[in-house]
C-alpha cells in the first residue's frame, strides 16, 4: 500500500470532534426500516435487502475503500481501510485520541518476523487474540471499521525486500501456521456465529518487492513456474482462503505470468474460490491501494482506466482501495465494462461480511460490551514482552552471555537505539502506551548506565558526531552493549536495500570499542546483514539478534543479557553473504539453482553465512527419537494405508503419525527449546531441496537434566513434494529426519506405494 501519511494527517484533526468511524444504527429509521435490521434473516438475505435498496450512483460510490454509505436509507460512510499488523496501527480507516483519554494508544508487539521467530504457536494466537480484540475495541469506540488488513503473508525469500519484516519469514510452514494461529486469535473462537474482526490475508500474490533497478511493485510481471507458484508463493494463501477460511484477500500489484493480480480470473477465482473452495460467508477481495489503476497505467494490461477498472470487478476483486477516485468506476460503468450483476455480487460479499462481523447488530453483538476498558490489559503487556524474548535470537556467544552484573556495574549502551524508544516499533505501528528501551530497563534494574549515540547508515565517518562520546562512556564502564544494526530509515513500503553489508561507520565505531578490551554484546536491529565482519571480530563475545521488538523490547533484551531469561528463539530467514545480491535480481522469481541463480531459500541455497533455524542457548540439549520398543516411529509406511484412513476433504491435509521427539536439558541453565524436524531424501523430482522444515514445537522451561517427550504434528502435505504441473503429490521413497538446526539427531522411514497426486493443481 502506498504512504498514507498525508490522508491521515488531514483526516486526524476532524476525528477528534466527532466519531471518525461511525456504526450503524439499526434502533432508529429510516436505516432500522431495512430488512438488513432483521435478525432473524441470514446474512445474505440481510446482505441482498441492503444492496437491493441502493440505487445505481450509491451502488458505485460503495465499491471503494473509502465507502460513502447512503444517508438516504441511514447506511453511514465506512472506511475498509484498517491496520493491524503487530498492533492497532494508524490507517486512513484507523485513527487515535491524541493526547491523554481514551483510544489514545494500543499494545504494540515485535513485528512478526520477531514473532516467527520464537516458533510458538499458541503464543501467536494468544496475541492475534489480543490485536483482535483490541482492534474490536477500537472499532465499537467508532475509531476503526471492524475489518483490517493484516496477516501479510508473502514469503520473505529475498533480503532485501523492504517489507520483509512484516512477514513470518521465508519458510512455507512457519508462515502457514502463523496465518492459521493469527487468523484465529483475530477472528476470535466463533467466526462462524460473529466475527470478532475481519482479518485480511495479503498480498496475493507473488509480491515481494518494492523498487529494484527500475521495475516496481506497481509494474512487476512475476514470471513464476507452476511449480514454484503452487509449492511457495500460493500455499500461504492456502492456508488462508481453504484452511482458515480467513474473511477477506488484498490482491496485489503486481502481475502474475501476464496478467495484473487483480485482473487475474486464473487468481481470483479458478484457483481462490473454485480451487480452494473460498465461498463459505461470501468473503470478499480488495485490491491493494490504487492497484486497479496500475492495471492501465502501469502494466498497461487494459486500454483505459475504465476498462481496467472493470476487468477487475469482472475477474472477482470487490472493493478498489485508493485515496481520492484513482479507479474509474464511473466510467466502467458507464462504458459497459462493469455488469450490474456484478456490482451487486461485490457489495454483497462486501457488506455480508461486516454483518458476519455484528456492524449492524448494537447491543445484540456478542463483541458490544468490547471497549476501551479492553485496551492496554496488563496480560496483554506480558504478551508483548514474551513475544519479544521468546523471538530473539542469539547469534554468538563466547561465554560472555549472560553478564555477570553486580549491583554497581557500569553499563554502557552506545548506539542508535540504546535509548530511542522510537525506534523499536518497526513498520505498520500505532501509538503504545508505553516504549521501554534498553536504557531504561537497565536504570530500573539499578545499574549506572551511561548513554551515547551512534551512526545508523552512514558510510564511513568522515562528519564523525559519535566516536568520542562512545569511546568516553566506555572507557568508564565495565561492560558494552552496542546498540546497531538497520533502523526503518534503511527499508520498508516503497523501499528495498541495494546491499547486505554493515553500515562502514557502525564497524569502524564497533572496531574501535572492542580494541578497549572489556566485555562487548552487540544488539543488532532490523533485518539480516552479512554478520561475517563481527562474527569473525574477536572482540565482539557475544550477538542478540532482536529485528524490531515492540514496547517493551529494552526490558526483553536486559532480561536476556542478565540471564533473568535464556534465549531460544531461532532465524525464521536465511543471512545471506554479501555477494548474493550481484548472483540473483530481485525480480528473478525461482527458488532452484540454476546457472544464472544460486538458488534461494534456505531449501536450495547451500552456504548461507547463518541459516534458517539458527540459534544459541545459555544451555545445551540433546533431541533423539526413540527407537525401538512402544515409542518408537514406524520405519515403512503404505501409501495407500495414509490416504484410506483418512476421510478429509483435502487429501493433503490428511494427519501423518506424530513424531515423538526426547530432548534433555544437558546443560546448567533452565531455558526454552524450539524443535525443529527437516525432511530430506532423494524422492519427487529433480533437484531434490537441501532440507524442508516438516514440524515443529516450542518447549517451554526445561530445567538442568529434565527429559520431557513431545509429539510432532504434521500431515501428508508437509511430506509431499510438486511436480512441475503444480500438482501435489506424496512420492514413495527414503526420508531422513533431521532434528535441529545444526543437525542433533536423525533418523529414517520410508514410504512405499505409488505416487499419489493429494491435490490436482488447476491449469491456468
Amino acid at each position: 500500500m502506498l504512504s498514507w501519511s498525508l490522508a491521515v494527517l488531514a483526516s486526524v484533526s476532524a476525528a477528534q470532534a466527532a466519531f471518525f468511524q461511525p456504526l450503524a444504527d439499526c434502533t432508529k429509521p429510516p436505516l432500522s426500516n431495512n430488512q438488513v435490521c432483521n435478525f432473524t434473516l441470514s446474512p445474505p438475505e440481510r446482505a441482498a435487502a441492503l444492496v437491493a435498496a441502493l440505487t445505481t450512483e450509491e451502488k458505485l460510490a460503495n465499491l471503494v475503500s473509502n465507502a460513502k454509505g447512503a444517508p438516504r436509507i441511514g447506511l453511514p460512510a465506512y472506511n475498509w481501510w484498517s491496520e493491524a499488523l503487530h498492533g492497532v496501527a494508524y490507517a486512513p480507516g484507523t485513527q487515535f485520541q491524541k493526547g491523554d483519554g481514551e483510544f489514545n494508544s494500543s499494545t504494540s508487539f515485535p513485528m512478526p518476523l520477531l514473532m516467527a521467530a520464537g516458533f510458538n504457536d499458541d503464543l501467536t494466537e494468544r496475541i492475534g487474540a489480543v490485536i483482535g480484540l483490541e482492534s474490536r475495541a477500537f472499532g465499537n469506540g467508532r475509531w476503526s471499521g471492524l475489518d483490517y488488513w493484516t496477516p501479510n503473508v508473502n514469503p520473505f525469500k529475498d533480503p532485501r525486500w523492504g517489507r520483509g519484516s512484516e512477514t513470518p519469514g521465508e519458510d512455507i510452514l512457519r508462515i502457514k501456521r502463523y496465518a492459521e494461529s493469527m487468523i484465529r486469535g483475530l477472528e476470535g473462537p466463533v467466526p462462524e456465529k460473529e466475527r470478532q474482526v475481519v482479518a485480511t490475508c495479503k498480498h496475493y500474490a507473488g509480491n515481494d518487492f518494492e523498487d529494484w533497478n527500475g521495475a516496481t511493485r506497481h509494474n512487476f510481471n512475476a514470471k513464476i513456474s507452476l511449480q514454484d507458484l503452487a509449492e511457495y508463493y500460493m500455499m500461504p494463501f492456502q492456508q488462508c482462503a481453504r484452511d482458515s477460511k480467513v474473511g477477506s484477500i488484498m490482491c496485489a500489484y503486481n502481475a502474475v505470468n501476464g496478467v495484473p493480480s487483480c485482473a487475474s480470473p486464473y487468481l481470483l477465482n479458478t484457483i481462490l474460490r473454485d480451487h480452494w473452495k473460498w465461498t463459505e460467508h461470501n468473503n470478499y477481495i480488495t485490491s491493494d491501494c490504487e492497484a486497479v489503476l496500475d492495471i492501465s497505467l502501469n502494466h498497461g494490461y487494459a486500454k483505459s482506466n475504465a476498462q481496467g477498472t472493470g476487468m477487475a470487478f469482472e475477474a472477482g476483486m470487490d472493493s478498489s482501495c485508493e485515496y481520492e477516485s484513482s479507479s474509474d468506476i464511473p466510467g466502467a460503468w458507464d462504458q459497459g465494462y462493469l455488469k450490474i450483476e456484478t456490482v451487486d455480487r461485490a457489495l454483497k460479499r462486501l457488506y455480508e461480511g461486516i454483518i458476519r462481523a455484528g456492524y449492524f447488530e448494537g447491543e445484540k453483538s456478542l463483541y458490544h460490551s468490547v471497549g476501551w476498558k479492553d485496551v492496554n490489559l496488563p496480560e496483554s503487556q506480558r504478551l508483548a514482552l514474551q513475544s519479544a524474548v521468546e523471538g530473539i535470537v542469539l547469534t554468538k556467544n563466547d561465554g560472555t552471555l549472560p553478564l555477570k552484573l553486580k549491583k554497581k556495574s557500569k553499563l554502557a549502551m552506545i548506539g542508535f537505539w540504546a535509548d530511542d524508544g522510537k525506534k523499536l516499533s518497526g513498520g505498520y505501528s500505532g501509538t503504545p502506551a508505553f516504549t521501554h528501551t534498553p536504557a531504561w530497563s537497565a536504570r530500573r534494574l539499578g545499574y549506572t548506565v551511561n548513554v551515547a549515540p551512534g551512526p545508523v547508515l552512514q558510510k564511513d565517518s568522515s562528519n564523525d558526531t559519535w566516536t568520542e562520546q562512545a569511546l568516553k562512556v566506555a572507557k568508564a564502564s565495565d561492560y558494552i552493549l552496542y546498540f546497531g544494526g538497520l533502523d526503518t530509515t534503511a527499508a520498508g513500503e516503497t523501499k528495498d536495500r541495494m546491499d547486505l553489508e554493515w553500515p562502514q561507520a557502525q564497524l569502524q565505531l564497533i572496531e574501535k570499542l572492542t580494541s578497549l578490551g572489556k566485555p562487548f554484546v552487540m544488539i543488532q536491529m532490523g533485518d539480516q546483514l552479512d554478520d561475517t565482519p563481527v562474527l569473525n571480530l574477536e572482540g565482539v563475545n557475544s550477538i542478540l539478534w532482536a529485528n524490531w521488538p515492540g514496547q517493551d523490547g529494552g526490558e526483553a533484551v536486559m532480561q536476556l543479557i542478565t540471564g533473568a531469561a535464556a534465549p531460544a528463539g531461532r532465524l525464521p530467514v536465511t543471512q545471506y553473504p554479501t555477494n548474493y545480491t550481484e548472483e540473483v535480481p530481485m525480480t528473478e522469481m525461482s527458488l532452484r539453482p540454476s546457472a544464472t541463480n544460486p538458488g534461494r531459500t534456505y531449501r536450495w541455497y547451500p552456504t548461507p553465512i547463518l541459516p534458517f533455524g539458527f540459534g544459541l542457548h545459555y544451555t545445551t540439549f540433546k533431541p533423539s527419537v526413540p527407537a525401538g520398543g512402544p515409542k518408537s516411529f514406524p520405519k515403512t509406511f503404505k501409501i495407500k494405508d495414509l490416504l484410506a484412513s483418512c476421510s478429509a476433504e483435502f487429501p493433503d491435509t490428511c494427519p501423518f503419525p506424530s513424531l515423538p521427539v526426547e530432548v534433555k536439558n544437558t546443560g546448567k541453565t533452565t531455558s526454552d527449546y524450539v524443535v525443529l524436524a527437516f525432511l530430506s531424501g532423494q524422492y519427487g523430482p529433480k533437484p531434490y531441496p537441501i532440507k524442508t522444515l516438516a514440524s515443529y514445537a516450542r518447549l517451554s522451561a526445561l530445567k538442568p537434566g529434565k527429559k520431557v517427550e513431545t509429539k510432532l504434528k504434521w500431515n501428508l502435505g508437509n511430506l509431499a513434494r510438486h511436480d512441475e504441473n503444480g500438482n501435489t503429490v506424496l512420492y514413495p521413497g527414503v526420508y531422513t529426519v533431521t532434528i535441529d538446526q545444526p543437525t542433533l539427531a536423525s533418523f529414517k522411514f520410508e514410504l512405499v506405494g505409488e505416487a499419489t497426486v493429494l491435490d490436482k493443481w488447476p491449469a491456468p
